[in-house]
């Protein structure tokens, strides 16, 4: 098979979809790899890396649209790639499609094979390809919060510990998974006084075994949202529905009742986001004032450490690409359900029913197709 890997060009997006390491493998299993000129150099990835590796360098991304049985991405495509893509072309990238009708209309007109990272799964009912960049965004929640929270940021001048004498911080983290512990350990590496609020009990108690008495733990409902979200100095919102849309959680009413300056970080924006006055914002301009709230809600979060975010991706997703390369996408998405649960699109078919649900297009079963 040849695959072939584009430059990203959505705005701040220097990680690319193989770094050397993932392309030697690939070349090793007798696959044919193309490279668009400069696609890791803002990672600190040479053209001669990539060629020492077996790779062959292309000057433009419609070389790889063009020519490659597979195109292995990071993020959504643009409007402009969408256009590229081909029928039955393979697309292996986060998609993010419930809150995105323009990008799931391109890829429905392009009648390409669309398999997304984010609704992948595996034996632990976990989301393996989602899990490496949620661990980056949850920790990168913290950091960024506690950015967010300086007076010159438009924040109310706290620090996130505190000092001798001085009160630490209080952090809330709406949801308890891969994204909310995360944020959790980082925050209380930082000293503040945590709170998450999840509504499985189950996950309450993991939590409270892994970090112990430190962390309050408290269950879900409007009512402790509110209430909580009231006092919080930085709330993450950490939740997540895979495939799907996030629910609206936090309303503008309860924003009205924090304290100004205070700062919201919205790790689900890339599924439409779970504050009521969120709205995606990128690396550039990441921030906006809202009800006197502090709003971070950057779209691609783990695009603002390419490096590390690049090769912890690359980790989980190289068994994949090596089975859609080795067996052709039919025969590997029969032989893995947990790939087959990636498949959104297909041949101008929404596969994938949250999204069917979320943008009301008709939903055609992945087994119907694969027939």
């Amino acid at each position: 098979m040849l695959v072939g890997v584009p430059k990203e060009i959505k705005s701040q997006e220097y990680r690319v979809g193989l770094v050397p390491a993932s392309v030697r493998e690939l070349v090793h299993h007798g696959h044919d790899v193309i490279i668009e000129t400069k696609a890791g150099w803002g990672i600190g990835i040479r053209d001669q890396d990539y060629e020492a590796a077996g790779a062959k360098i292309v000057n433009a991304a419609a070389d790889i649209f063009t020519q490659a049985d597979m195109v292995v991405k990071v993020k959504e495509p643009q409007p402009k790639e969408c256009k590229m893509l081909r029928e039955g072309q393979v697309l292996f990238t986060y998609l993010h499609l419930a809150p995105d009708p323009q990008q799931t209309h391109g890829l429905i007109e392009s009648k390409c094979v669309a398999i997304g990272y984010e609704t992948v799964t595996d034996n632990f009912r976990g989301l393996p390809l989602l899990a490496p960049m949620s661990e980056v965004a949850g920790r990168l929640s913290i950091q960024a919060g506690a950015h967010c929270l300086e007076k010159a940021q438009g924040g109310s001048g706290v620090l996130l510990g505190g000092v001798p004498g001085v009160s630490s911080s209080s952090v809330v983290v709406i949801g308890g998974g891969v994204v909310g512990t995360n944020a959790i350990r980082m925050a209380m590496g930082k000293e503040a006084n945590v709170t998450v609020i999840d509504k499985s009990l189950n996950r309450l108690k993991e939590l409270d075994l892994q970090f112990g008495a430190k962390l309050n733990t408290i269950y879900a409902t409007v009512e402790s949202i509110e209430e909580y979200a009231k006092h919080a100095d930085l709330l993450v919102g950490a939740v997540l529905i895979p495939g799907g849309a996030a629910p609206k959680l936090v309303t503008r009413d309860m924003l009205k009742k924090m304290r100004p300056g205070s700062v919201i970080v919205d790790v689900a924006i890339d599924q439409g986001g779970c504050f009521e006055t969120s709205r995606p914002t990128t690396h550039e301009d990441p921030t906006f004032i809202e009800e006197d709230i502090v709003h971070y809600c950057v779209a691609n979060m783990p695009g603002a450490v390419p490096r590390t975010s690049t090769f912890a991706l690359n980790n989980a997703t190289l068994p994949f690409v090596l089975a859609l390369a080795d067996k052709g996408y039919k025969q590997a998405l029969r032989d893995d359900e947990h790939l087959r649960n990636g498949l959104n699109v297909h041949h101008g078919n929404i596969t994938y029913k949250a999204v069917s649900e979320a943008l009301g297009i008709d939903y055609v079963s992945v087994e119907s197709v694969l027939q």
